[in-house]
């Protein structure tokens, strides 16, 4: 029969504290009790907004090859994301309108 590798399970919070027993005990009658959601703060996951605040809406569309190989490449020179050459480039365009 193959020996099992005992896996241990880490008992501390996120900020690296210990949880003994007695802090265990105290959060698992603190969950029995229940949690009043309504005081809880939203988090919110994901990559952060690009504006002030709320969700950046998506915009995307269709390239030609060249035209994306194209745009790497120009990332590339200049360290920056495609996805900001974009964004640089439609503000510019509006802008211009």
């Amino acid at each position: 029969m193959a020996k099992m590798k005992r896996i241990e399970m880490r008992r501390k919070t996120r900020s690296g504290a210990e949880v003994g027993p007695a802090i265990a005990d105290a959060l698992a009658a603190e969950a029995e009790r229940g949690y009043d959601l309504s005081e809880a703060k939203r988090r919110r996951v994901g990559r952060p907004s690009l504006g002030t605040r709320g969700a950046s809406p998506r915009l995307s569309f269709r390239a030609t090859p060249e035209l994306y190989r194209a745009a790497k490449r120009r990332a590339r020179q200049e360290g920056r994301a495609v996805s900001e050459l974009a964004r640089d480039a439609v503000a510019r365009y509006v802008r211009t309108s």
